[in-house]
């Protein structure tokens, strides 16, 4: 379980780079909203301890196990169904001894885990492209999906499903199969975008039709877009150095003013654009932007196929989850909810990201030798 690493092999700054964003988000937390500023605190604390204790565990125990991390994933993720809180309308969190948790975003690296097993014996097998090893991915990937979906979490299903895909390819996936994939995928899109305007659609909710149609005619869901509309204006209001953390009562933000509700998770960007201004918010993209590409170098330099899907899978996760977070404030993308890693407040989201942290920090302390 436990190996003895060479401390040259220890990746500072990978681990520098996450323990600066999340100390960094407690900041942007309090100036959000200062009830939450304890919480998150204590979550940065225990991320650090599990980001350590997991990098000295050997990753092959993880793709040892996988088989029994996708259990346990798809095990809370049917509970929360049954016995989870309703919040707006979606169930998506656990409540017990009074901590609350997020089973979907413990999903995210269990599923990282599950599917750099599987690939890796797929490699083995030669069977990535083949049939068989498309169908037992597609299988292995809908089952989480679709209970994500089900709670209803259309932004996590959409960012798991992209990171299986990704994964894939970094297996080998033939150009082949993904051109024939494209082919299909294009007009279904059509398809899709059609058929959620019929009146009688049975696949997505009212409010999520809603917002994807607000962002296709914003002119005509202008109600539906007053979040995004005001995490323009407090982004565009921080000008090129920002108004500072907690300016004080004399200085007017969206922050202090309360105009985005749950400021502190979803739309925790339009804090840093207007505390830090363009300046600051290209400092902390670029951090996250270092993290990404740290997990890349790890990712080229494993020594084997699962190690090398692991670092990729994180990478691709933390990429894909800042583009769609940072998208939805600055209004690029529809308005939907999704966390921006090791910053946004939820315990849930910074501890799942912290295990990914370690799991790759272990797989770049056993770098092939050449």
């Amino acid at each position: 379980m436990f190996k003895k690493y060479k401390l040259r092999d220890f990746n500072f700054i990978l681990a520098l780079s996450v323990i600066v964003l999340m100390v960094l988000g407690v900041f942007l937390i309090n100036s959000a909203d200062s009830s939450f500023t304890i919480k998150q605190a204590v979550g940065v604390a225990m991320a650090v301890v599990i980001i350590i204790v997991v990098s000295l565990v050997d990753y092959h125990l993880w793709l040892n196990l996988y088989l029994l991390v996708y259990g346990v994933g798809i095990f809370f993720l049917l509970a929360v169904l049954f016995f989870g809180n309703t919040v707006n309308n979606a169930t998506r969190w656990f409540t017990l001894g009074g901590i609350t948790f997020q089973p979907s975003e413990l999903a995210k690296p269990a599923m990282i885990i599950f599917m750099a097993a599987l690939l890796q014996r797929l490699v083995e097998e030669d069977k990535v492209s083949r049939i068989k090893g498309l169908l037992l991915f597609a299988g292995s990937v809908a089952v989480p999906t679709f209970l994500i979906f089900r709670q209803p979490d259309l932004s996590t299903t959409l960012c798991l499903v992209i990171v299986m895909i990704l994964m894939l390819y970094l297996a080998g996936l033939s150009y082949k199969v993904i051109f024939i994939a494209l082919l299909i995928l294009i007009p279904a899109a059509s398809i899709f975008i059609w058929y959620i305007q019929q009146p009688d659609q049975k696949l997505l909710n009212p409010y999520q039709v809603e917002r994807i149609m607000s962002f296709i005619n914003p002119s005509d869901y202008i109600e539906n877009n007053l979040q995004q509309l005001n995490s323009v204006m407090a982004i565009g209001s921080g000008q090129l150095w920002g108004k500072g953390l907690n300016p004080g009562p004399d200085v007017v933000t969206v922050s202090s003013s309360r105009m985005i509700s749950e400021q502190q998770t979803d739309f925790i960007f339009s804090v840093i654009g207007e505390s830090f201004g363009f300046v600051g918010s290209i400092f902390v993209i670029a951090i996250i932007l270092l993290i990404v590409l740290q997990c890349i170098r790890v990712s080229r330099r494993a020594k084997d196929t699962g190690g090398m899907l692991l670092a990729g899978g994180a990478a691709c996760l933390f990429a894909i989850q800042s583009f769609i977070n940072i998208g939805v404030a600055t209004a690029v993308l529809p308005n939907t909810g999704i966390p921006l890693p090791f910053i946004s407040y939820g315990l849930t989201s910074l501890l799942s990201s912290a295990i990914l942290i370690g799991v790759v920090l272990n797989v770049g302390m056993q770098p092939e030798r050449y």
